[in-house]
């Protein structure tokens, strides 16, 4: 892996970060991108062979720019993890037009966007793409009618790259984290709420940045050079439950 170079967004914290250091102990150089400067700079901070680009994934002119800056630095792009996202909740009549193109921007336009000024790169390389969606993309909830759409909405976009980039030997492929164990969520989640998940999950827990971080990693990996056009699950088995197991279970 000495060569290889991951690109990975929303890189400054939670599963971004949790992906580079780890990609980072399997011998990748890593680009960094974030649009929270002072968060990024702090994160990069003595890590050797990552290095931080400041950049919002929504913006099309700084996508244009920071891709050229990255293959100067590094001189090849293996992978894109596209990972950066937000998350504005609210219930569907109080969504307003403003907050459902806030999520859009960021969690499906910068998917594209960065995706699409990488491919020439890729296609050097025959490298992969690893879409990060979210269980929210795979079955409806309330309250996301903006969240939950922008992300089914990279599903499909996951599905069309396999389809149309595959004959130049480029993977993509996307993983729906569930419920996961962040200081966001920690710090947002009720005890209630907490309790509701770990009934409706199969393996009565939240998961952690490195698990979720580890299917990442694989999925960049030759290990997964027959892996493409995938949309894998990494929730405990929430997503495959569907409705009824916490009052069976019981």
């Amino acid at each position: 892996m000495a060569n290889k170079v991951a690109l990975v967004t929303g890189a400054a914290r939670g599963i971004g970060l949790a992906t580079v250091n780890l990609m980072l102990a399997r011998g990748w150089q890593v680009a960094m991108l974030d649009r929270d400067a002072p968060e990024l700079d702090k994160a990069a901070r003595g890590l050797d062979d990552a290095m931080p680009f400041f950049c919002d994934v929504s913006s099309e002119e700084q996508v244009a720019e920071t891709i050229p800056a990255i293959l100067g630095r590094f001189g090849r792009l293996d992978a894109v993890v596209n990972n950066a996202g937000v998350a504005e909740f609210g219930p569907i009549e109080q969504t307003d037009f403003a907050m459902w193109r806030r999520v859009m921007d960021t969690n499906l336009d910068g998917v594209f966007l960065v995706t699409q000024a990488a491919i020439p790169a890729l296609k050097d390389t025959r490298g992969s793409i690893v879409n990060i969606a979210s269980i929210s993309g795979l079955r409806a909830s309330t309250l996301r009618v903006a969240y939950g759409t922008s992300k089914a909405a990279v599903i499909q976009l996951t599905r069309q790259q396999a389809a149309e980039l595959g004959e130049y030997g480029i993977r993509a492929n996307c993983v729906c984290p569930g419920p996961v164990r962040t200081k966001l969520a920690m710090a947002v989640h009720t005890q209630e709420i907490i309790d509701a998940y770990h009934d409706a999950i199969p393996l009565n827990r939240y998961g952690s940045e490195i698990e979720i971080a580890e299917v990442i990693a694989f999925l960049c990996s030759d290990q997964a050079s027959y892996v493409t056009g995938q949309i894998i699950a990494s929730d405990g088995g929430f997503e495959s439950t569907g409705v009824g197991l916490p009052a069976l279970r019981s």
